[in-house]
C-alpha cells in the first residue's frame, strides 16, 4: 500500500498564510496587533528551540511577540508575579508558559494563575471545561493541529473508530474529548489506551484512525495496525544515529517504515504534527485578540 503522507509542514504553511491575512485585517480595520508573551524558565535546550521557533512564526504572520527568559533559580512566587503582570499587560492577548518547568515549581499552580482569556495553550481548568462541553475558547494546540491535519487531508473522523494511545493533559485527554463531540471535524467513536491497557494491539488493530502520543520511540509496530489505517504520530523522540553530525535523529512513536506499508495515510516525524502545533498557537493568539474586540463592544 502506498500511503498518503500527511504533510504538516505544507498544511501549517497554508494556515499561517490565512493567519497573516487575518492579522492584517485586524490591524487595518481595528488598529489591533495580536500579541503573545512566552515565558521560558531555565535553559532546557529543547524548550529554547521551541520558544525560538514560536517567536519566528509570530514575526512571520505579523503577531507581536516577546519572550521572557527567566533563570532556572526563579522561585514559584517570582514566576507567579511575572504572570500576574502579563495578565494585566494589554500588549499581550496570549500568555504561554513553556513546559516543562523546573521541578521546584508547581505546574498546576502556574496554569491556574493564567488569565483564562489569555491561556492560548488551553490548559486552564475553565478552558478545559469549555472544551468538555463542546464550546471551547482555546483548544490545546497539538490536538487542534491533529484535527486540522485530518480535515485538511480529507480524513474526516466522523463515524470512525479513533484510538488514542496516551492520556496526557496536553494531547491524549483533549484530543479524545474533541473527537467525541457531535461537531464538524469530530463525531468519532473514541477509545483511549494507556500504560494500564491490556492487550493493546487488539485495540489498536480496531482503529480506523490511530493517534500515537505515548512518548516512546517506535512503540506502534506494524503488527499493531490493520491495512488502511490512518496514523497520526505525535511523538518526537531522539534516538542515537552515528551517521548524523548531531549524533541523533528524530523519530516518532510509530515505526514509520513498517507501519506506513499498511497505512492509507500517515504523518511523518519530523514534518507532521510538530509544525501544526505552532500554527495552532498562532490561531489561538489571534482568537484571543478578537475576543477583546467582542468584550469591548
Amino acid at each position: 500500500m502506498n500511503p498518503t503522507i500527511i504533510n504538516g509542514t505544507e498544511i501549517s504553511r497554508i494556515i499561517r498564510e490565512e493567519i497573516a491575512t487575518e492579522v492584517a485585517v485586524l490591524k487595518s480595520d481595528h488598529n489591533l496587533i495580536p500579541g503573545l508573551a512566552v515565558v521560558l524558565v531555565g535553559d532546557d535546550p529543547a524548550s529554547a528551540v521551541y520558544v525560538r521557533n514560536k517567536g519566528r512564526a509570530c514575526e512571520e504572520v505579523g503577531i507581536y511577540s516577546e519572550t521572557i527568559n527567566l533563570p532556572s533559580t526563579t522561585t514559584q512566587s517570582e514566576l507567579l508575579n511575572k504572570i500576574s503582570d502579563l495578565n494585566q499587560d494589554p500588549r499581550f492577548h496570549g500568555v504561554l508558559v513553556q513546559l516543562p518547568l523546573p521541578t521546584h515549581i508547581s505546574q498546576r499552580s502556574i496554569i491556574l494563575s493564567l488569565d483564562p482569556k489569555k491561556d492560548v495553550d488551553g490548559l486552564h481548568p475553565i478552558n478545559v471545561g469549555r472544551l468538555v462541553e463542546g464550546n471551547p475558547n482555546f483548544i490545546p494546540c497539538t490536538p487542534a493541529g491533529i484535527q486540522q491535519l485530518l480535515m485538511r487531508s480529507g480524513q474526516d473522523p466522523a463515524g470512525k473508530h479513533l484510538v488514542v494511545c496516551g492520556r496526557s493533559d496536553i494531547v491524549g485527554k483533549p484530543i479524545a474529548i474533541m473527537m467525541m463531540q457531535k461537531q464538524e471535524g469530530a463525531n468519532a467513536t473514541v477509545t483511549i489506551c494507556h500504560t494500564g491497557t491490556k492487550n493493546l494491539g487488539d485495540i489498536t488493530r480496531s482503529a480506523d484512525i490511530l493517534v500515537a502520543a505515548i512518548g516512546r520511540p517506535r512503540s506502534i509496530t506494524a503488527d499493531m495496525v490493520t491495512d488502511g489505517v490512518v496514523v497520526i504520530d505525535v511523538g518526537i523522540n531522539r534516538v542515537e544515529d552515528s551517521s548524523r553530525r548531531s549524533g541523533y535523529r528524530l523519530v516518532g512513536d510509530v515505526d514509520f517504515e513498517e507501519v506506513s506499508k499498511k497505512s492509507m495515510a500517515i504523518t511523518p516525524v519530523p514534518g507532521g504534527v510538530g509544525p501544526m502545533t505552532i500554527a495552532m498557537l498562532l490561531t489561538n493568539t489571534v482568537k484571543a485578540a478578537r475576543l477583546t474586540l467582542e468584550t469591548s463592544n
